[in-house]
This record gives C-alpha cells, sequence and structure tokens, in this order.
C-alpha cells in the first residue's frame, strides 16, 4: 500500500480507506489509487486482512460435486452470502477425504459457521464444546441437536409428481429410490404413501437406485426383462431419470408414449432440449439464501434455538409425460 501511496501521492491511511470501501476519499482519489493499484500489480493480502479482524465474516461450506442441485446451490451460495456481508470457502466431499477432515479443515481456515450440502454425517461431535461453530444442513441425510435445517417436503414433490401422472390416466407407476443417498428415505415414503391414496395400492413397484445415471440405467434393464412395462417411472433424480431414458429410448422404447418418465431436483440437466424431462423443482436460490440468513442468524444475533425450514417444491412439466400407453406388451426388445 506504501507504494501505491507514492505514486498517487497521498497517505498510506488513505489508501487503506479506499481498499477497505469506507468513507473519507474522493471519487477522483478512489479512482487513482486502484488505477496505480493495477498500474503496480497490486494484490490485498486477504490472509493478513484476516488475521488482523476479530471476526473473519467468513462461511464455510462442505459440498459434494456428484450432483447438479447441489452445485446450483454453491453457486447461489455467493450473492446469498454478499449480501450478508460475508465470504465463501469452499471444500468439496470426496471419496478419499472424510467429511469430518474436510470440516475441521474449514474451521482451520476461521468458518465463522458452516452449511453443508447433502452430507452424509451426524455432525453432534462437531456442535458440542465452547467455540464450534454453527452448522446449517441444506437436505441433510440425518438430524442433528444444536443444527439448523434447510429441506424440502420432499413427500409433496413426490405426492405432486404422482397427482399429475394419475391425472393423466396413468395407474402402473414405478419409482426408483436413490437407496441411502438424503432425503431418498422420504421420497420413497411419500411415493407409497401418494399410490395408496389414489387406490394404486397394488401397482406400487420400487426399484433400488443411489442418484447415478447407472442405476437408472439398471432400472431400465430390470424393467425391460420383464412381461410389461410400467406406463411411469419417477425417478429418484435427474441424474437416475436420465440413465432411465437413455437405456429405454435405445431399447426403441419411446418417451413418453410408451413410457412416462418424471425427474427429481429440476437440475439444468432436466432443462436440455433434448432431454425436456418433467421434473420435481427444489428451489436451489432460496435454500441457500435461507441457509446463510439461519447462519447469520446463530452469529450476528445470537440465535440458539434450533430451526427446521421446509421449502414446497413444485412440479415443472415438459415434454417426458404424457397419457398412457393402452394395450402394449413386449415382444423381445421392443414395444407393441
Amino acid at each position: 500500500m506504501s507504494d501505491v501511496a507514492a505514486r498517487v501521492g497521498v497517505s498510506q491511511a488513505l489508501v487503506s480507506l479506499v481498499f477497505r470501501n469506507q468513507p473519507g476519499a474522493s471519487a477522483e482519489t478512489r479512482r487513482r489509487v486502484f488505477r496505480a493499484a493495477e498500474e503496480l500489480g497490486y494484490r490485498p493480502d486477504t490472509a493478513a486482512q484476516l488475521l488482523r479482524r476479530t471476526r473473519s465474516r467468513q462461511l464455510g461450506v462442505l459440498f459434494t460435486m456428484r450432483h447438479p442441485y447441489d452445485v446450483g446451490i454453491v453457486e447461489a451460495l455467493y450473492p446469498a452470502a454478499q449480501k450478508h456481508g460475508y465470504t465463501l470457502v469452499l471444500n468439496a466431499m470426496i471419496a478419499t477425504r472424510g467429511e469430518r477432515q474436510s470440516m475441521e479443515e474449514l474451521l482451520g481456515l476461521r468458518s465463522e459457521a458452516v452449511i453443508t450440502i447433502g452430507a452424509t454425517s451426524s455432525w453432534e461431535h462437531l456442535t458440542t464444546g465452547v467455540g464450534r461453530a454453527p452448522i446449517v444442513e441444506i437436505n441433510p441425510r440425518t438430524r442433528a441437536a444444536g443444527v439448523d435445517v434447510v429441506r424440502t417436503a420432499e413427500t409433496k414433490g413426490i405426492r405432486q409428481a404422482v397427482d399429475h401422472l394419475v391425472t393423466l390416466g396413468h395407474r402402473a407407476i414405478a419409482h426408483i429410490d436413490g437407496g441411502a443417498m438424503p432425503s431418498a428415505d422420504q421420497r420413497r415414503r411419500g411415493y407409497r404413501a401418494a399410490m395408496r391414496r389414489h387406490g394404486l395400492a397394488d401397482h406400487i413397484r420400487v426399484l433400488p437406485g443411489d442418484y447415478t445415471e447407472e442405476s437408472g440405467a439398471r432400472a431400465a434393464r430390470d424393467l425391460l426383462a420383464r412381461p410389461e412395462l410400467p406406463t411411469a417411472v419417477i425417478a429418484g433424480n435427474d441424474r437416475c431419470a436420465h440413465g432411465l431414458l437413455g437405456t429405454l429410448l435405445r431399447a426403441g422404447v419411446r418417451v413418453p408414449e410408451d413410457v412416462s418418465i418424471v425427474g427429481y431436483d429440476d437440475s439444468q440437466l432436466a432443462r436440455l432440449s433434448f432431454i425436456d424431462l418433467t421434473s420435481v423443482r427444489q428451489e436451489a436460490a432460496e435454500a441457500a439464501e435461507l441457509a446463510v440468513r439461519a447462519a447469520a442468524e446463530r452469529l450476528d444475533e445470537g440465535r440458539t434455538a434450533d430451526r427446521d425450514i421446509v421449502l414446497d417444491p413444485t412440479l415443472v412439466v415438459r415434454g417426458s409425460t404424457g397419457p398412457p400407453r393402452t394395450g402394449s406388451t413386449l415382444d423381445g426388445d421392443h414395444l407393441r
């Protein structure tokens, strides 16, 4: 900063005010300071700035890179954090690194609170003790005391999908679940309850899955090996629906003429024109905003009571669903 001050002909203190966006410098002085900084290749030392602060005003984010919806939340967290005066520190959960290690790294980088997205662990051991950071979980697998939760009303989302298909005339509606993945149990229970509510208990069929394209492909091969296909399938998420869709199409099954398909998440994958997938939408931007707000309430307002924030999903209808076929059976690999 002393080099920048010398170049402009002002004090170092004034340069510091400009870089911290504090009042005390004219618009012309600000312009000259930033131009001099650019000419000199000056970059503020963020690490040094953090050491001087009483608070870091950083939020750690623990996330996976496997699901498009999770990535959408990460993108939405940036403007949400900026709105509340925070910055983000990201750390990805991968197979070769434990979630606890990833969490401790975020805390070591002075994250004041941590937002997790689709984590599989329970965080009781990280929420006890003096000085532990607040944790906000988005769509967790399990619930923990001392943790705020932002989640989607999964059973309502699946019910909307079943209602839509029943309205179109479907009865033989199958579901590919997400196994032990976050929210899979609620979606599975929601499917069963919605089918019973429509008097379709005899048509309930749950196939195992795990939120991947391959699980959708496996489910498709399983269905193709049976004497008759269901007229509609609700996949555990959009990736699973993608694998199901591709495998059925390669087998000569038309979508939606022969089988209607519904995904979950309404990720960018569902919106691709050549997929055009009907999907249950979760609002990533809303989840991100509410998660940051929950963290800020803990840090800035001293809130201690846990919050359970439930978001309503909405069904987005596209070209992968339509009225059911009539009188169709399987003949080898082809539908007739």
